[in-house]
């Protein structure tokens, strides 16, 4: 029930992507502008905070090519860095050494943009023209990322909805759990109530029963005063004779 909850969840977070999603995760051909040029680059835009995909793009070049990419200045608009790997060898791309570069930007507050491109050296950067073959080559590698980077914004949605359907479940437990109590301590009260009405209704009875037993009593008080005061006086009277 659980897991089938969490995919139903990840289901309706792929369906409701609207139109303005639809260019996510698509590789296209950009420009950017390097050292006061304008340089040909890969772009894709994908889900995330620019500060985390930059780490995530840095952790899977090294882990699946070996490329290390170290964080150079602010370049661009918005939340931008500028990640270079200056003469690192890259066989996807090709045989000789090669400068990578890759510019991350922040175009809104959940996604970011990546900018690849690259050279042989600080003048000979790769175009679709001039470098056909190392250009695709770049192009493949960054839709290979756009893949890496879409099945990690899934995950990370899913990890997301797991976390929030156990807060929903916990905060459910707990609910029930002072519902049940209430529950129980309202019948619990419901009882002392009936005691007390069983006990005030008792207590009327016998407070009805007092009422008769005080008039008795005063009855007798008032006979044994009058009695008490007889005696008193023949008492008296002996007394005056002897």
């Amino acid at each position: 029930m659980y897991k089938s909850f969490v995919f139903l969840l990840f289901l309706v977070s792929l369906v409701s992507v609207g139109p303005a999603a639809a260019q996510l995760y698509d590789v296209r051909a950009g420009e950017v502008n390097h050292e006061k040029k304008t340089r040909p680059a890969l772009k894709v835009q994908v889900d995330g905070k620019a500060s985390d995909v930059k780490d995530f793009f840095q952790n899977w070049m090294k882990q699946t090519y070996n490329i290390k990419f170290k964080s150079g200045g602010l370049f661009g608009f918005g939340n931008s860095d500028a990640l270079t790997a200056r003469q690192t060898p890259a066989n996807a791309i090709s045989g000789k050494l090669v400068d990578l570069y890759a510019i991350v930007v922040a175009p809104s507050d959940s996604t970011s943009e990546v900018a690849l491109f690259g050279g042989f050296d600080d003048n000979t950067f790769f175009d679709p023209d001039k470098t056909a073959t190392e250009y695709s080559a770049l192009r493949v590698m960054a839709q290979t990322f756009a893949t890496a980077a879409r099945l990690k914004a899934y995950r990370d949605q899913i990890a997301e909805s797991e976390k929030n359907l156990k807060s929903a479940e916990k905060e459910k437990d707990k609910l029930e759990k002072n519902r049940n109590y209430l529950r129980s301590n309202t019948t619990a009260n419901l009882a002392k109530i009936e005691e007390l009405l069983k006990k005030n209704i008792q207590n009327e009875q016998e407070m009805r029963s007092d009422s008769v037993s005080l008039i008795k009593n005063g009855e007798v008080l008032d006979q044994t005063r009058v009695q008490l005061q007889r005696r008193r006086d023949r008492l008296s009277a002996l007394d005056r004779k002897n």
